[in-house]
C-alpha cells in the first residue's frame, strides 16, 4: 500500500474527505455506532429506528457510492477505500432494498441491544460525563417509540418476523432496564441529578414493558414459527457480513469437512490428556483439573487481563507490530447476563480503551480457563485489539477506515486466525489450553453447518439423521459437537437463527485469510511472517476480497 514517503504525513485526498463525510453521516444518523466507534459529540442522542429514519441511513449510504463513483483516485491508499466502501455499502443498500432493516428483531444485534448495551461505552466519571449519561437515559421512551414504529411497520410489509425471536427479545426488554440501572451508581449519588436519574430510569422501564407488550402480542401473532430466511433471503446476508461473495453450498460442504477434520485433531490429543479416551472424556477430565478452575467471577476478569497482558509482552515486536500509542486492553464485567465474551475498541482520541467483555450467565459459579485462553487471544492480542487499535492508530487511514470498515468476515476471520497463530508460536501447547483453541475452532466449523443448512433449509447428512435442517436438529447437532454450557449454547443457537449469515463469516473468514496468507508467502518470498501481519494490518478494515487481491498480487 504506497501512501507518503516515510516520516512524512499523506495529504488527506478528495476519496479521504468522502469516506469522512459519510462517516459523520452515519455518526449523526446512528448515534448509538459514533458511541461503539468512539467519535465524539453524539453520546446524548439516541438513534432514530423508526421506518423514516432506516430510509435515511440507506439515502446516505447510495449517494456515497455515487460521490466515490467519480472521485480521482490519489493513490493505492485511495483505491483501498474505493473498492471496499464500494463493496461494503452496496451489500447494505441490497439489505435494506429489501426491506431487512426495518423492523429488526434477534437476540444478539437489533435495535433493543443497541439501546441496552450502549451505555456500557459511556463513562460516568465527571459531572459532564454523567449529564449527558442522563440526556441519553431520559431519551429510551422516544427510542422506543421509534423501535415500535419500526416492528408495526415490518409487520405490515414484511419480510416476516421470527416467533421465537420475537418472544426472546420480549424477555431481554423486561431485563433491560435493570442492565442499564447497573450502571448509574454515579448518577445516583450526584446530588444534582439522583432524582432525574430515578425518573428517567422509571419511564424507561415503562417504555421497555410496552416494548415486550408489542412483541408478545403484535410481532409475535403475526410471526412465522419457520426459523429459516430462505436461500433469497440468506443470499443477502451472507455477503453483507462475509465481506466477499461465496457459494452456500460449497460453504457448506467445506464445513462438513472442516468440522471433521477438527474433530480428528481434537481425538489426537484427547488421547494424550486421558489415554485411551475421547474427545468428551478428555474435556470431562479437563474438568475436573483445579489449574483449570476458577470459582469467582472477579477472578476471572484478572486472569484474563494478566493473560492479555503477557501476550502483548509476548508478541510485540516478534511476530506483530504492537504500535506504540495503542493503550492496555481493559478486561471488564459486562452488565448483561448472555454468556457472550467481546470487544470494543477504543475511541477514536484513545481516551477509552479498548476492551475485552465478559458477559457472565447468572448459574455460572465455575470458569475453566482451558476453554478461555484462545478467548483471550481473539479478543485482545493478536486478535481483535492488535488488528482494530492498529488501524486506529494509523498515519494513512482515514477516519472510516480507522473506525467504521468493519465486515466479519475480514475482523472475526483474523481473530480466528489469531487462535491458530498463537498455536503455531507456542503458546497453546498446554494440552488443555490447546483442546479450548480446537473447541473454539469446531464451534466455529459447526456454525457454518448449522446457520447455512438451516437458513437454506439444506438436507442433513445421513449420518447426522437425515431430513431438512431445523432448531431441534440443529440443537442436537451443537450439544454433540461443542464443549460449551448448554445454557450459553442456547443462546449460540437463538443468536444462528435469528442472525443469518453472520456466524459462518468466522470460519469463512479464517479461511480466506489462511488462504491470502499462504499465497501472500509464496508470491514474496522475501516476507517473514511479521511481514504478512504487519503489511495486512495496514490496511485496517477491507473487505475480504480486497484484502486477497492486494496482499497476493506479484
Amino acid at each position: 500500500m504506497t501512501s507518503a514517503s516515510p516520516g512524512t504525513p499523506r495529504a488527506p485526498s478528495t476519496v479521504d474527505r468522502l469516506a469522512e463525510r459519510h462517516l459523520a453521516d452515519q455518526a449523526r444518523l446512528d448515534p448509538f455506532f459514533a458511541t461503539e466507534i468512539g467519535v465524539p459529540g453524539h453520546d446524548d442522542r439516541l438513534t432514530d429506528f423508526s421506518p423514516g429514519a432506516c430510509t435515511a441511513r440507506a439515502a446516505a449510504a447510495r449517494a456515497a457510492v455515487g460521490s466515490l463513483a467519480s472521485a480521482p483516485v490519489a493513490d493505492d491508499v485511495d483505491r483501498v477505500t474505493v473498492a471496499t466502501m464500494t463493496a461494503s455499502l452496496h451489500r447494505e443498500i441490497a439489505l435494506a432494498d429489501a426491506g431487512e432493516r426495518v423492523g429488526d428483531c434477534n437476540v444478539i444485534a437489533s435495535p433493543l441491544q443497541a439501546l441496552r448495551d450502549v451505555f456500557d461505552l459511556m463513562p460516568t466519571g465527571t459531572a459532564e460525563a454523567r449529564e449527558v449519561f442522563l440526556a441519553r437515559l431520559s431519551g429510551i421512551p422516544a427510542c422506543v417509540d421509534g423501535i415500535i414504529d419500526g416492528l408495526r411497520y415490518r409487520i405490515a410489509h414484511g419480510p416476516p418476523q421470527s416467533r421465537r425471536q420475537a418472544a426472546l427479545v420480549a424477555e431481554q426488554s423486561d431485563a433491560a432496564v435493570a442492565g442499564i440501572a447497573a450502571g448509574t451508581g454515579a448518577l445516583a449519588a450526584d446530588a444534582r441529578l439522583a432524582d432525574a436519574t430515578t425518573r428517567a430510569l422509571d419511564r424507561a422501564g415503562s417504555a421497555f414493558a410496552t416494548l415486550a407488550a408489542v412483541l408478545r402480542n403484535e410481532v409475535a401473532p403475526a410471526a412465522i414459527t419457520d426459523d429459516a430466511v430462505g436461500r433469497e433471503r440468506y443470499l443477502r446476508f451472507l455477503p453483507a457480513y462475509l465481506g466477499a461473495d461465496v457459494d452456500p453450498d460449497e460453504a457448506y460442504a467445506w464445513g462438513l469437512d472442516h468440522l471433521a477434520a477438527i474433530v480428528d485433531e481434537q481425538s489426537v490429543l484427547a488421547a494424550e490428556i486421558v489415554p485411551g479416551g475421547g474427545v468428551r472424556e478428555a474435556i470431562s477430565h479437563l474438568n475436573t483439573l483445579p489449574q483449570y478452575a476458577i470459582h469467582d467471577r472477579h477472578a476471572f476478569i484478572e486472569w484474563m487481563q494478566d493473560l492479555s497482558d503477557r501476550a502483548v509482552d509476548g508478541l510485540a515486536g516478534i511476530q506483530v507490530d504492537l504500535p506504540p500509542r495503542l493503550t492496555r486492553l481493559e478486561c471488564r464485567l459486562a452488565p448483561s447476563q448472555t454468556g457472550i465474551i467481546y470487544y470494543t475498541q477504543p475511541s477514536a482520541d484513545l481516551t477509552r480503551p479498548g476492551r475485552m467483555w465478559w458477559s457472565v450467565p447468572p448459574a455460572q459459579t465455575v470458569f475453566h480457563t482451558w476453554q478461555e485462553t484462545t478467548t483471550v487471544f481473539h479478543e485482545g492480542v493478536p486478535g481483535h485489539h492488535l488488528q482494530l487499535g492498529s488501524a486506529i492508530v494509523s498515519d494513512d487511514l482515514n477516519a472510516w477506515r480507522k473506525l467504521a470498515s468493519f465486515t466479519s468476515g475480514h475482523g472475526e476471520g483474523w481473530a480466528l486466525y489469531a487462535e491458530r497463530l498463537m498455536g503455531e508460536l507456542g503458546w497453546l501447547d498446554d494440552p488443555g489450553d490447546r483442546m479450548g483453541m480446537l473447541d473454539s475452532q469446531r464451534l466455529r466449523a459447526a456454525r457454518v453447518v448449522v446457520d447455512i443448512g438451516v437458513h437454506c433449509r439444506l438436507p442433513v447428512p445421513a449420518a447426522l439423521g437425515g431430513g431438512i435442517w431445523d432448531a431441534d436438529k440443529a440443537w442436537r447437532f451443537l450439544t454433540g459437537s461443542v464443549a460449551m454450557d448448554h445454557a450459553v449454547l442456547r443462546f449460540e443457537l437463538h443468536r444462528y437463527l435469528g442472525w443469518p449469515g453472520q456466524a459462518p463469516s468466522y470460519a469463512l473468514g479464517q479461511r480466506v485469510w489462511e488462504q491470502t496468507r499462504a499465497a501472500a508467502l509464496r508470491s514474496h518470498p522475501d516476507w517473514s511472517l511479521r511481514d504478512f501481519h504487519t503489511r495486512a494490518l495496514a490496511f485496517g478494515g477491507v473487505s475480504l476480497d480486497v484484502l486477497a487481491d492486494e496482499l497476493t498480487a506479484g
